[in-house]
């Protein structure tokens, strides 16, 4: 195991429940969170200690997406749908009613939403209209992760079925599909030159996927002892973070897959419930972590 340092800066408290999503925001210091409470919680990594409640919806909240260009903040509630939150107005702009469904994650492209669904769907959004353009119905299994791959005009969507389905951008044509663990795809990323898709199972299996338009399977590695809930990198992309139901998070090299750093509650005084959701963010390279012990923790690594 390497030398690199190790500090939990700050435990962020605040949410009544388990704490599953987590969205860098406006600027590098600037994070959200939501959970099983259906708060969504602002929080400045510069002033910490106090997060500022955004909004609250009815039910829990898997999945948050930040929209740049607009400086808005998109909620997936589940069993009802998506809003539009004003983060300055502190108010709800627009919603949309979805099928009644869980809604495990989202992401953007140009003027659309793509968002993943518990009954299988993946719903493409105008998001200047907020209405359906496309329902991408490949499985009767949760779609339950989006990895967007712009260079190449295609995106990833992991499944409970346990296939990766690649699919075009623009069309939504399914592009190529495969058994790729051997139980259901949690985590879905691609690293930084978009070359290798990453993903993480609840098999307990981290992958790496050669994007050169085959998808070969380049390498296997039994990363945790259980369910890999998800993947991040650095914002150099030098390295990568997973975490995981077993309570831990594991520092990566981006190059050679190598296992660098086992942040946990022994030896870090980590999270002792499952690790839900990680953001690296810009701001002093710090990583935020989300658990169902109800907080979001700071990280400190230092290479």
């Amino acid at each position: 195991m390497s030398t690199i340092q190790i500090n939990r800066l700050h435990v962020l408290n605040g949410h009544r429940d388990s704490v599953y999503a987590i969205q860098s925001g406006r600027n590098a210091s600037e994070v959200y969170s939501a959970g099983g409470d259906g708060m969504i919680v602002q929080w400045n990594l510069k002033q910490p200690e106090t997060g500022e409640l955004i909004a609250k919806l009815p039910n829990s909240i898997y999945a948050l997406h930040y929209i740049h260009k607009q400086g808005k903040l998109i909620a997936a509630q589940n069993f009802e749908g998506i809003h539009l939150i004003d983060i300055g107005q502190r108010k709800e702009l627009v919603s949309l009613k979805l099928p009644r469904s869980y809604i495990f994650d989202m992401a953007t492209h140009n003027q659309q939403i793509f968002v993943a669904c518990g009954n299988g769907m993946v719903l493409v959004i105008d998001s200047t209209t907020w209405q359906i353009l496309k329902r991408l119905d490949f499985s009767k299994s949760s779609a339950r992760t989006i990895a967007m791959c712009e260079e190449k005009g295609e995106f990833a969507v992991g499944y409970s079925d346990n296939f990766i389905r690649i699919f075009d951008l623009d069309t939504g044509t399914m592009k190529q599909e495969w058994l790729a663990h051997d139980n259901s795809v949690f985590t879905l990323r691609y690293n930084q030159n978009s070359q290798y898709l990453l993903s993480g199972s609840r098999d307990a299996k981290l992958k790496v996927w050669n994007a050169d338009g085959r998808y070969a399977l380049e390498q296997e590695i039994v990363a945790h002892m259980y369910t890999i809930n998800h993947i991040a990198f650095s914002p150099d992309g030098k390295h990568f973070v997973t975490c995981s139901t077993d309570k831990s998070i594991k520092v990566w090299d981006s190059q050679e897959y190598k296992l660098l750093k086992v942040i946990d509650k022994a030896r870090h005084a980590g999270h002792g419930t499952s690790v839900n959701k990680l953001a690296w963010t810009t701001f002093n390279n710090q990583l935020v972590s989300a658990s169902d012990d109800k907080t979001l923790s700071v990280w400190d690594i230092i290479f």
